[in-house]
């Protein structure tokens, strides 16, 4: 996720002060942005962001959409992005529970930063192999 954190890095550089013109710097220990920086890097995050693009889904459509994940990854990753304010949860009853996911308008911003994250990594995807094999570092699962 360094390209991630990297890019997201830079599109908040673009952005870095809120609305009561209070300035804030990634690069500073104590920077709050570093936590958004810290979500944005997480793990599952991504995944989840791009699942959701197109709208709502149940639990187990993002469990089979983000290929790989575990039921308590993605719960944990869906509490803390609906803490932050990315998603909502939609409890819509009956039995068995129906509860959808969508992103909210903040989590949509994402998109597109992300985006380009995605469109970076999926080119340079045999330039870091090749890299990675003229290293002698064993491929790596994700």
């Amino acid at each position: 996720m360094t390209a991630t954190v990297y890019i997201c890095y830079r599109y908040l550089q673009r952005y870095r002060e809120d609305p009561m013109g209070k300035a804030y710097n990634v690069m500073a220990a104590t920077c709050p942005s570093r936590t958004v920086l810290h979500r944005i890097g997480a793990r599952w995050t991504v995944f989840a962001v791009n699942a959701l693009e197109h709208g709502p889904m149940r639990f187990t459509e993002l469990k089979a959409h983000i290929r790989g994940i575990t039921p308590k990854a993605l719960t944990e990753t869906l509490r803390a992005m609906e803490a932050d304010g990315l998603l909502a949860r939609t409890d819509l009853g009956g039995n068995p529970p129906h509860v959808e996911y969508a992103l909210t308008e903040l989590g949509r911003s994402l998109l597109v930063p992300l985006r380009a994250v995605r469109q970076w990594a999926e080119t340079h995807v045999p330039d870091i192999l090749a890299a990675r094999e003229q290293a002698g570092v064993r491929e790596t699962s994700a």
